[in-house]
């Protein structure tokens, strides 16, 4: 037996943030299309058995039609596949949705938020799904194991790490389920898949599915599950501490001059600055999406200085030192003073 196991596609959701730099929103969702692409052809060429998709397979609130037209036309290439989706708070079973009104390919099963049983010869599984954009209600007490000599598998949508009101789980009663096929959480782990995509700068590292088999050892069966990676691109925060750059027009060549290598790249500014910063992201390379300044400023006052700004610093320095402001407004109130004696 062999299955694919993805979670959080989040088809056509508007990828904000990439949208503000060119045409990389769009260019980021022809990506997610290509993602879920290769899942289906390597369905095909594994010759898989089943594909559990566990929640947000779309955006509720975004979703066309044309999109899922792409998504069950490519059901349709892998007929010898038993598809299984279980509605996540994204994209709940509601009366309106395409979940319930689209004309969806045969090979495919979509859970609602009833536990349903659906009995194999040798596997069993278990599904349920959100009817709402929330579900408080724990449906895993409900679930009772018949045949515990079969491979019994669950497929949802829900959190087991945090008191959530995204179906909470008890992690402890999983552990009657020979698998459990769960997606929300959009990092990957021991239960879920994380996003098939990276979809922002909060989702680092690997992006892809879990693709699982029974394998036969010692006249025994045991599942065996790897990850495979899909994504081609990460989101990347990077550091660069510009202390030693003494002017805007530096900073920006600097910038040029990292190797995105098409990833995406969020750059954290630190350091001691010795200009104001106000990059016009026009002139900084599509692939560096954000730019957030985390300098201090260099301050050229000091409190023996006994000109206007000298003292204004002994008692800005009074205020912090005695509690008064914290140390953000601290910083904020010498930068300002340092740009009006610049200009």
């Amino acid at each position: 037996m062999k299955f694919v196991h993805i979670a959080d596609v989040h088809f056509d959701m508007p990828f904000r943030t990439l949208a503000e730099r060119a045409n990389l929103g769009q260019q980021r969702r022809m990506e997610q299309r290509e993602a879920f692409r290769k899942v289906i052809d390597f369905i095909k060429e594994e010759k898989v058995d089943y594909l559990f998709i566990s929640g947000d397979l779309y955006e509720e609130e975004n979703i066309r039609k044309t999109t899922i037209d792409y998504i069950n036309n490519l059901f349709k290439k892998i007929k010898n596949t038993k598809i299984f989706i279980a509605p996540g708070n994204h994209d709940p079973y509601l009366k309106n949705s395409y979940y319930s009104v689209y004309n969806w390919s045969e090979n495919v099963k979509i859970f609602t938020e009833k536990v349903e049983t659906i009995k194999y010869e040798n596997i069993n599984i278990y599904g349920y799904g959100f009817n709402d954009f929330e579900m408080k209600e724990n449906m895993i007490e409900n679930i009772k194991i018949e045949e515990p000599e079969k491979m019994n598998i669950l497929i949802t949508h829900g959190d087991i790490y945090t008191d959530s009101k995204y179906n909470k789980i008890d992690k402890n009663k999983l552990k009657k389920f020979s698998y459990v096929a769960i997606g929300h959480i959009h990092k990957k782990d021991e239960y879920y898949p994380g996003s098939l995509i990276s979809l922002g700068f909060d989702e680092p590292g690997e992006h892809g599915f879990y693709f699982g088999e029974t394998i036969k050892l010692n006249g025994k069966e045991f599942l065996n599950k790897k990850f495979i990676k899909i994504d081609e691109k990460e989101f990347i925060k990077k550091e660069i501490n510009i202390t030693d750059i003494l002017s805007q027009e530096e900073l920006i060549e600097k910038l040029n001059l990292i190797e995105t290598k098409n990833n995406y790249y969020e750059i954290h500014l630190t350091g001691m600055k010795n200009f104001s910063i106000n990059i016009n992201m026009k002139l900084i390379q599509d692939n560096i999406i954000k730019i957030k300044d985390k300098t201090k400023y260099k301050n050229s006052i000091t409190e023996n200085d006994k000109t206007l700004s000298g003292i204004f610093l002994k008692k800005l320095n009074l205020k912090f030192h005695n509690g008064e402001i914290d140390e953000e407004t601290y910083e904020k109130i010498l930068e300002l003073q340092n740009r009006i004696m610049e200009s």
